[in-house]
């Protein structure tokens, strides 16, 4: 068999990430593992049982990542898409039909920076938006509720903060982890609020005409202190384990 006519090499899952993460940061193992139980990808398995990537996988990873960032479509209207691709069809057009979601501000490290806890956008979805958004089921979101991870606004809208957490819960539960579970990570995270409400409370009191500009400056400042010595307290806890 000449080179030319020698099939591309077949990549390894990290050999996989390597090459998609550039473009999509928030791709994971189990997410492309997930994906291949639904039925997008259908990558080779050696006799070990390691799975093996062809070019073509790739192109697919890309197409799904690429519809599920831009145009928040859901896993079967996708998988529709790479049907009709896959018999030689073009897929739909898309049309932009949802609000972009803004960014979250990140410091170079990649965690949130004092920029990201002033919220500059109004932002509202529906109920019926959020779980289309966010992929999850209304039951899902129920849970969320009732555990008081997420509640809608004065109008029955969500923000940005229930996007966030709504996806977030639903990558979770790939790994077994239940809204029950999650209210752990309420609790804590209402002891920190306290913590910076003790702090600011003098400020707020004071007569200064500065004085809310300089208790809002406080909070970012020591919400995103917090976030970084939670998140390296964590990754110094699991190099133990």
């Amino acid at each position: 068999m000449s080179s030319a006519e020698r099939p591309d090499p077949l990549l390894n899952i990290g050999q996989v990430l390597d090459l998609l993460r550039p473009d999509f940061p928030d791709i994971t193992i189990p997410k492309i593992r997930f994906w291949e139980e639904k039925g997008l990808i259908k990558p080779e398995r050696t006799p070990a049982g390691y799975r093996k990537f062809s070019d073509r996988d790739v192109d697919r990873l890309r197409y799904v990542l690429k519809m599920k960032r831009d145009h928040y479509l859901p896993l079967d209207v996708i998988r529709d898409h790479l049907d009709a691709i896959d018999r030689g069809l073009a897929p739909p057009q898309i049309d932009e039909v949802v609000p972009t979601v803004p960014k979250v501000a990140l410091a170079s490290d990649g965690l949130p920076a004092a920029e990201s806890f002033r919220r500059t956008d109004n932002f509202r979805l529906s109920r019926k938006e959020l779980v289309k958004i966010a992929e999850i089921g209304d039951d899902l979101l129920g849970q969320l509720e009732d555990f008081g991870l997420i509640s809608a606004g004065p109008t029955g809208h969500y923000d940005t903060d229930a996007l966030v957490i709504a996806q977030a819960a639903r990558e979770l539960a790939e790994f077994g982890l239940e809204p029950r579970h999650l209210r752990a990570f309420k609790t804590a995270a209402d002891r920190e609020v306290g913590l910076v409400e003790q702090v600011v409370a003098p400020v707020r009191k004071s007569r200064d005409a500065t004085a809310s500009a300089r208790a809002e400056e406080a909070i970012s400042e020591i919400a995103a202190l917090s976030i970084r010595l939670h998140a390296t307290l964590v990754k110094a806890g699991l190099r133990r384990l």
